[in-house]
């Protein structure tokens, strides 16, 4: 490898290296301790000094140098792997450059001119695959050491690497961190004892920063129950997020396919660079803050001061400016924050030189001043074209215009443009009661918050905000902040007539999400006046059934008509459907597919809040698992199915400004109130009656709605039970305890537990596909487990380097366990070679094809685990008769099909065709289910005659799984026997059979003459083949026309005679061997 001239002093390593061969401008060396007289202390010395000191020399111990006679300088050109790469270098260098260098009068020419050369090759040999990374020339020294060491596929992508100590036991070893695509390794050396690790990232169960006594401060990677730490790294918390980062990134493309999205960083696995995921981990963080898209990304940054007109100061904070968005947030403390669409950006007016300063003008006659801005020009132009290209004439009319124009063409369609609430609880403006009054007050205090914070998409959102919300929305005003504190404002602007067209495109659809949905239209809150007309139920189910048209792989799940229906009351059926799709997409991620992950991980989340806020209620309650099941409910519907619709609005309003936090502060505030009574309660039963009539007590005693619309308490009759708590006060009293639980914190836990919970689910997923496998195989557990990390790991191996591998494709969660994980023909053909028992099927032959295809019971291209695990329990440990059955069944049609002489690669799709999987059908489950339940033991006199074509590739078949064996001669000489033996049993049954002319009967006669030289020469497969067609040609050549043919019963009792044959099929295999060989060789096939 041609390296990056670099300045070395000859004279210090005289002693580290050895001349090979030298010229007058060129040396060649070889590192000390490698080659021949290697080893001893003088390589154990060199060996820890090159791994330590991350020298390439540890893996490359050639190198070329340059030199010039009059100077004592030499540079480092090239290194190489072995002497014959390195003999390569310095031959093209002898016969290339020496003529050259010649013409040349001075040293610094000559010096000049090679360098000059070798930056040319490195840079020809780098446009490709090193463009992005930040130090090509260290990067490509780095990736040669990371091929070396850990001989990973070709394909595999490194990403970074960094220094650190790996702590084995209670030794540290100092070595180097490689992170790639799907891998994370490990490399030291020291004094001779090697130290090698390999995690791919799907199998990690936690991944977190932790410190003790011994360890300040290290990352900690939980794998199968074993803990790893690494320690001594110089960029713990960069480290930390490429390693956070690239394991969110495995979960979500392998496991959670659901909720993954491609992103240009992530968009191919081969391309993804440390630098790409800083900036997807950044822009993750930005959209999360401000409720953005995901369709945004963080472009620049900028420091400066924005004047704060209602302040009267100028407050110090960071421009985030996206592709449609420039945002704001303060660095102060005073919280404030604001998000500014380029759609509404007017101008941008001159900026001034003097204190680097710009005012952005946007529509409402409104004005924010930032004020020294390094790089103000540049921000200033920014702003300027992205407003160009996001104008439209659409965009030229106010937001509210907008929403008014949408509101219309929706209204074509038969959508209702009003909030429920408003057409069955009218506001009446004449009444004057106290809880009217009150209402009016709160309206009052938010226009006053408007006229000075501003109002709509470019508003100030500050404590005052968050204080007002913690008092309560006001009816009227509801819908319009949701709309706003979700971000869900802004994608109905962006999307005109959107949700009208999916209500048409969805119209009269009928799939199993819109059954769900229908038999849940009826169930949502049914108490309310709303949902007990054609109205409500209506618009409930167009906002449902385009949300399921919209995502179809959330489609609808359970508590969506809950939330929606809430939704309704309060804004607009377009409204309703926006808020729903900030929702699901980015408030709760995950939480509406079919395993709920979100919500599981929130729970968890949730757990770890309880255990550091809540320690008096652990240390008497130390299962925590309870909370999990209890709080389920709480986080998917948002609190809305256990308290009553009046006090479960005024948690909405803080979860669309807070998010999730606001949702696990109250959890913790509920359990605080209750403390005493958990703590007393001798079981669960009991504990779930004391929340419930918790819940029950909630009420808002500042609602205005009328009798007919709240909800009435469960427990209202039982005074005595609880004493009624203000859900106002309730919200005040978990912001004033919990209120310092900040959202980043929350955001990593839910990386941490997301880990644990999809390893959960997946352990869980084994455990079921192993109880059921056990029942029909005889493989221990223990071995089942192995194999069934070796299955999925082997379906992970095709999905690693491409976005489209069918074995991705084809997974599905939603499917039975045994569906899950399957193998297409490549990836069964290559682990069944690992490990069946007799080296007989490589991974490109024709007999792969067969046993794929015979044991793909339901002919759709892929093997499922059982199906798998079936044929190896055959193979390992069936009986002599069921292991020749199996062989036997593979060479009968359609198994059977001779394609090599079509000259054809059996990998083709021409003859393995996935054809895939569309929506579940339950029908087709049962009938396959009832099928397996009345299906007959297969006799060996089902068995169908085998022709004289199958039977010599079924002999050959034979001499394949005896080749290499101890006994190889042995087993050929039987197998010519039975041969020869099966070929007179059925000359003379078809001479019995059919009358012969005195001409024809000589020739079997001739046959049994050769057969004894036919037994004595077939001691190879090629004779043993020869003699078999000789034997067949000689039977007489008026059978060519009608071909021989045996039975099973016939092969089997003529092999039964053989017991050299019968030991061999007898010999027990050494499960646990076996996979140990596979797991090694199974990342280098």
């Amino acid at each position: 490898m041609w390296l990056k001239p670099d300045e070395i002093l000859l004279k210090n390593a005289f002693k580290l290296w050895v001349t090979e061969e030298d010229n007058k401008y060129f040396v060649l060396q070889r590192r000390r301790g490698y080659g021949e007289g290697g080893g001893g202390l003088t390589g154990l010395l060199v060996g820890t000094l090159d791994t330590v000191l991350d020298s390439t020399s540890k893996v490359a111990p050639y190198r070329i140098l340059h030199h010039t006679p009059d100077s004592q300088v030499y540079w480092s050109i090239a290194c190489g792997v072995t002497k014959e790469e390195i003999v390569q270098h310095w031959d093209w260098l002898q016969q290339t450059i020496m003529r050259t260098l010649s013409v040349f009068d001075s040293s610094e020419d000559i010096t000049s001119f090679v360098q000059g050369k070798i930056r040319g090759l490195i840079a020809e040999e780098g446009k490709t695959s090193l463009v992005l990374e930040e130090d090509p020339e260290k990067f490509r020294e780095a990736l040669l050491r990371f091929e070396k060491w850990f001989e990973l596929p070709p394909k595999e992508k490194l990403v970074t690497y960094y220094s650190c100590s790996y702590w084995k036991g209670k030794v540290p070893c100092q070595g180097w961190l490689y992170l790639s695509t799907n891998f994370m390794c490990f490399y030291s050396y020291l004094l001779g004892a090697e130290v090698k690790l390999i995690i791919s990232w799907d199998e990690i169960w936690r991944l977190e920063k932790t410190s003790n006594v011994i360890l300040t401060e290290s990352i900690h990677v939980l794998v199968h129950g074993e803990d790893h730490y690494f320690s001594m790294l110089m960029h713990l918390n960069e480290t930390f997020v490429i390693m956070e980062q690239l394991a969110d990134y495995s979960i979500k493309r392998l496991f959670d396919k659901e909720a993954f999205q491609r992103e240009p960083a992530l968009s191919d696995p081969l391309q993804i660079t440390k630098r790409g995921l800083e900036a997807h981990a950044k822009s993750e963080q930005f959209r999360t803050f401000f409720r953005l898209p995901k369709e945004e990304n963080l472009l620049e940054v900028h420091e400066s001061f924005l004047w704060v007109p209602f302040s009267h100061f100028n407050t110090l904070g960071k421009i985030c400016l996206s592709e449609s968005y420039l945002c704001f947030a303060s660095q102060d403390g005073s919280q404030c924050h604001v998000i500014i669409p380029m759609r509404e950006v007017i101008n941008v007016e001159k900026p001034d030189s003097g204190n680097r300063a710009l005012t952005v003008c946007v529509r409402g006659k409104r004005a924010l001043r930032f004020s020294e801005v390094r790089d103000y020009q540049r921000l200033a132009n920014s702003i300027r074209s992205r407003c160009g290209i996001s104008a439209s004439p659409q965009h030229s009319a106010s937001s509210q215009d907008v929403t008014l124009m949408v509101g219309q063409k929706d209204s074509s369609k038969a959508v209702s443009t009003e909030a429920l609430m408003t057409v069955f609880h009218p506001q009446d403006v004449e009444n004057l009661d106290p809880k009217m009054l009150k209402e009016k007050m709160k309206e009052q205090s938010w226009n006053i918050h408007f006229s000075e914070y501003g109002r709509g998409t470019s508003m100030f959102f500050t404590r005052k905000t968050r204080d007002l919300i913690v008092r309560g929305v006001p009816e009227a005003l509801r819908g319009e902040l949701w709309m706003l504190f979700s971000g869900a404002v802004n994608d109905m602007a962006t999307h005109p007539g959107y949700y009208s067209d999916l209500v048409e495109q969805s119209l009269g659809t009928s799939t199993l999400a819109t059954d769900e949905i229908e038999r849940d239209l009826h169930r949502s809150l049914p108490e309310h006046p709303a949902f007990q007309s054609d109205t409500g139920i209506s618009a409930l189910r167009r906002v449902l059934t385009a949300y399921a048209y919209r995502n179809p792989k959330i489609g609808y799940c359970q508590a969506m008509n809950i939330l929606t229906s809430v939704l309704l009351l309060y804004a607009k059926e377009e409204e309703a459907f926006w808020l729903l799709v900030a929702v699901c997409e980015r408030m709760l991620p995950d939480y509406f597919n079919r395993r709920i992950i979100g919500a599981l991980v929130d729970q968890a989340v949730f757990e770890d809040l309880i255990r550091e806020h809540l320690p008096q209620l652990v240390e008497n309650m130390t299962d925590l698992s309870f909370f999990s099941s209890v709080s389920l409910s709480w986080f998917l519907t948002l609190f809305i199915s256990v308290l009553p619709i009046e006090s479960a609005v005024n948690v909405v309003d803080c979860f669309f400004y807070d998010g999730i936090k606001a949702i696990l502060q109250l959890g913790l505030a509920v359990l605080d109130y209750n403390m005493g009574a958990l703590i007393s309660c001798h079981d669960d039963a009991e504990a779930v009656t004391i929340l419930n009539k918790f819940f029950d007590s909630v009420t808002n005693k500042d609602s205005p709605l009328p009798s007919t619309v709240q909800q009435a308490s469960v427990g209202s009759n039982d005074k005595t039970s609880h004493l009624n708590v203000d859900i106002s006060e309730l919200i005040r009293e978990a912001y004033e305890k919990y209120g310092n639980i900040r959202s980043e914190e929350i955001e990593s836990s839910r990386k941490r537990n997301k880990l644990h919970v999809i390893q959960t689910l997946e352990d869980t997923t084994k455990q079921n596909v192993i109880r059921v496998v056990t029942q029909e195989v005889r493989f221990s557990a223990s071995h089942l487990d192995g194999l069934y990390n070796l299955f999925k790991r082997q379906h992970f191996l095709c999905c690693y380097w491409t976005m489209k591998s069918p074995a991705l494709l084809h997974h599905d969660p939603s499917l039975a366990y045994l569906e899950q994980y399957q193998l297409g023909f490549q990836q069964f053909s290559v682990l069944f070679s690992l490990l069946e028992p007799w080296a007989f099927c490589n991974v490109k032959s024709a007999v792969s094809l067969w046993v794929f295809r015979l044991i793909d019971e339901n002919q759709d291209g892929l093997v499922n685990f059982k199906e798998f695990c079936y044929a190896l329990d055959t193979l390992y440990s069936g009986s002599f008769t069921n292991k020749l059955k199996f062989l036997f069944k593979l060479h009968l049609p359609p198994e059977c099909t001779f394609i090599q002489h079509q000259g054809q690669d059996p990998n083709t799709d021409l003859y393995v065709k996935l054809t895939g999987r569309g929506k579940v059908d339950l029908q087709a489950y049962l009938k396959q289910w009832q099928n397996e339940i009345l299906k007959k033991e297969e006799t060996i006199k089902d068995l169908p005659r085998i022709n004289q074509t199958q039977f010599i590739q079924f002999s050959k078949t034979l001499y394949n799984i005896f080749h290499g064996d101890p006994e190889e001669e042995s087993l050929y000489r039987a197998v010519a026997h039975v041969t020869s033996l099966l070929l007179r049993m059925e000359e003379v049954g078809r001479r019995l059979q059919e009358p012969s002319s005195p001409s024809e009967s000589t020739k079997p006669a001739a046959a049994d003459e050769e057969e004894p030289s036919t037994e004595e020469t077939a001691t190879t497969p090629e004779s043993s083949d020869t003699s078999s067609s000789r034997n067949s040609q000689d039977a007489g050549t008026d059978l060519t026309e009608i071909e021989w043919s045996f039975s099973f019963e016939q092969v089997l009792a003529s092999l039964l005679n053989e017991p050299t044959v019968v030991r061999f099929f007898e010999r027990p295999v050494d499960v646990q061997t076996k996979l140990g060989q596979a797991r090694v060789s199974q990342l280098k096939t």
